[in-house]
């Protein structure tokens, strides 16, 4: 199959953390976020998982077909599913999205929490591209808040961290606050 271009609903929305040009506001219907971890991977990440009466929010972006290895090896964890009935807005591409197996989804536990640096890179994203009340649809339209979340912002361990504003990092406290988020040292 060949796809021309992703739909990013996590990190990828955060287009300082990869370098496709031409990325847009896109939808995706039948999709729902959800932290999960597999063994691939310490900690755990997002993930879409199918929710008919859902539709999140992402981008979509071209990706060159020599471009394809790169863009696999940083979405390891994830199979490449094909997303052109779900997605809206690709325009006349054949847009791609990352999922995790569903025979290795793992709920998050003490010993694989979500990074909060990764969290800020997405919240970050989503308010750029969507503002607050769009960053607030991420939130509602992702499961799994009772994962334990690491708190690694002074050392950040996820190899894309960025540098959140006061105002962002508010943002981000305040629904981990309103979600009953349990954050661990």
């Amino acid at each position: 199959m060949t796809f021309t271009c992703f739909f990013g609903y996590g990190s990828l929305v955060n287009r300082r953390t990869h370098g496709y040009t031409g990325a847009r506001r896109a939808a995706a219907r039948g999709w729902r976020r959800a932290w999960r971890y597999t063994a691939d991977r310490e900690v755990a990440f997002l993930t879409v998982i199918p929710d008919p009466a859902c539709t999140i929010d992402g981008l979509v972006a071209s990706v060159p077909a020599d471009a394809w290895p790169t863009l696999d090896l940083r979405e390891h964890a994830y199979e490449r599913l094909d997303a052109r009935d779900s997605v809206t807005d690709a325009g006349d591409g054949h847009p791609a999205i990352y999922a995790i197996a569903a025979d290795r989804l793992n709920t998050p536990d003490d010993h694989h929490p979500v990074l909060l640096s990764y969290l800020d890179v997405v919240v970050q994203g989503y308010l750029t591209e969507y503002g607050r009340d769009g960053a607030a649809r991420f939130f509602a339209t992702t499961t799994g808040w009772e994962a334990p979340i690491l708190d690694d912002r002074a050392a950040p361990r996820y190899p894309r961290a960025q540098d959140l504003s006061e105002g962002e990092r508010a943002f981000v406290d305040r629904y981990l606050q309103t979600l009953n988020c349990r954050i661990i040292a």
